[in-house]
């Protein structure tokens, strides 16, 4: 337990900091579309920097289970452009989970089981007879809370390592459709803009990204029985 505690002391002081300053304002599509500006001069500024600083801040909402990733995840497209913003919150979003699910595995296991029973036992038993690809169903189908899964996980055997790569490759998609919206509501700059073929289209698959992955899981899957 003594090895434990300077984590669990250092996770709620970061916890406490955030909701005490009010710091969740700054993870808002209002506060986005207002700053906007702001923030993309300030990327050209400093691209490293601003970068780096957007980087750790997602894997820590991520790693912490704060509120706030999926503006986030628009924000990327909004201030870094499809390819960088794709980048950043792919490796970021991949990282801050695998602690996520780490933090429940070493220091919070009983916890997280007596919270999620009834989860973890339809999960292991997909585990059990899916295996990673299980998982992969569960990053490209958003049915559970993200952050469900990544603390339902660490109660499983499945090496962290696996857990990594299976989200970070399960994730992509979805991150690369969340990332493209930010970029097109980046670039509205007036209320025609609202009207653009490019900001409709992105929103329009933001919708039916989760229905066509559905269908295709459920395609392969009979593939697999089958065989």
């Amino acid at each position: 337990m003594k090895n434990k505690l300077p984590i669990i002391v250092i996770g709620a002081i970061l916890i406490t900091v955030f909701f005490t300053l009010d710091l969740h304002h700054y993870l808002t599509l209002d506060y986005l579309k207002s700053s906007r500006d702001a923030l993309q001069s300030a990327y050209h500024a400093a691209p490293w920097k601003i970068a780096g600083a957007f980087f750790l801040i997602y894997v820590a909402v991520v790693a912490l289970n704060l509120p706030g990733a999926t503006v986030m995840g628009l924000a990327g497209g909004a201030i870094f452009g499809f390819t960088t913003g794709t980048v950043l919150i792919s490796f970021a979003s991949t990282i801050g989970a695998t602690l996520a699910c780490a933090v429940s595995r070493y220091l919070f296991k009983d916890i997280v089981e007596r919270k999620f029973a009834q989860m973890y036992e339809k999960v292991n038993r997909g585990i059990k007879e899916e295996g990673a690809f299980y998982l992969f169903t569960m990053r490209l189908i958003p049915a559970i809370p993200f952050f469900v899964i990544n603390l339902v996980m660490g109660l499983t055997r499945m090496p962290l390592k696996t857990f990594y790569w299976v989200s970070q490759v399960g994730m992509l998609p979805g991150t690369m459709v969340y990332v493209n919206a930010g970029k097109e509501l980046g670039e509205v700059d007036t209320l025609s803009g609202i009207l653009s073929p490019g900001l409709i289209g992105a929103f329009v698959l933001l919708g039916i990204f989760p229905l066509a992955v559905k269908k295709i899981v459920k395609r392969v899957r009979k593939v697999r029985a089958s065989n």
